[in-house]
This record gives C-alpha cells, structure tokens and sequence, in this order.
C-alpha cells in the first residue's frame, strides 16, 4: 500500500482541537512525478501524431478524445500538486487553486477505500473521502500524513454519528486506527 502504511510521524493529535493548532498536508513532488509523467506520455502517444499525419476522421476524433482525457488528468494532478489540506480545530480544508473548506460538525459521511493495483493487493493506494450534503472532499493516500488526516476525519464523523461502512472500517484498522463507534 503505496503511501498508506502507518508511520510514527503521521500519527498526529488523537483531537484535531487540542492545543488549536493547524496541520498543513501536500502531496510531495516525487508522489504525483508518476501521475505527470503518464499525462506526458499519453498526451504525446496520442497528439503527437495528430500533429505529425492527419489520420482518418474516425481515428482523429479517437485520439483527439483520448488526448483529451489526458490533458485533463494531467490538469487535475498540477491541481492536487498545488493544493494544501489544512486540519485545524474548526475542519478541514483545501487551500489552493480550488479551495474548499469542510467544517468537522458539517460531516454527514466517511468513507476509505483501497484501490489495489496488483492481484495480492500488495500494490495499492488509498482514497478518503469526506461528505457533506451533495458535496465531497477527496484525499488520496499520497499525501504527506495521510493517517492524521484519517483519525481526525475518523473521530469527527463518530462525533456526528456516522454510520461506518465495513470496507471502511477494515481500511482504517488497516491504517491501525480503531473505527470509532458513533456518538449521539
């Protein structure tokens, strides 16, 4: 698990509220350099010969789409990449090009998920997404502490009486924080 494994420096404050101090996360260069670098390559496999031959329409329009679909998972990774989680007292909250911000008694659903990416699910990543009426906030698992942000989440969705899926829960004991029972 990629990102996820639980390490001394992620463990962070049990309460996101004590001592009122604010945590910032990003997601280091060296976890999104994969993400750039298949952009990269899949703008290029696909435009690069758009621009070089004209194909027939129907193939035109393929590779036009997929280079498409590239370019915007290129866009998205320079957005993560220049974007912050910041935890403090108060929620959570992106700060970036998209800002956002979730406030811990706004959270009406948690979710963690693992995303494998080899048959053994040795390989994988891991994706936090929080909930609040119609909107999410989503934090994948590369993110530099990544199981501080969890346990805050964690606590402040028992707190709200979250219901907790079984698949998040077998993920969080996996991250080795204890799923939380709700409170209310």
């Amino acid at each position: 698990m990629s990102g996820a494994g639980v390490d001394e420096r992620d463990k962070g404050p049990s309460d996101p509220g004590l001592g009122g101090a604010v945590s910032r996360h990003v997601y280091p260069s060296a976890a999104v350099a994969g993400d750039y670098g298949r952009a990269a390559l899949g703008i290029a496999l696909t435009w690069g010969p758009l621009a070089v031959v004209e194909p027939a329409v129907a193939v035109g329009y393929a590779l036009g789409g997929l280079g498409a679909l590239f370019a915007a998972f290129g866009l998205r990774t320079a957005l993560r990449h220049a974007s912050r989680i910041e935890l403090s007292p108060e929620g959570i909250a992106i700060a970036g090009p998209l800002a956002t911000r979730l406030p811990w008694d706004r959270i009406t659903g948690l979710s963690l998920r693992y995303y494998s990416t080899q048959r053994d699910r040795r390989g994988g990543w891991m994706q936090l997404r929080l909930r609040r009426r119609g909107r999410a906030l989503v934090v994948d698992s590369t993110i530099e502490g990544f199981v501080a942000i969890v346990r805050a989440a964690a606590e402040a969705a028992a707190r709200n009486g979250v219901e907790l899926g079984a698949a998040t829960r077998t993920n969080l004991s996996a991250l080795g924080i204890e799923p939380p029972e709700p409170r209310r």
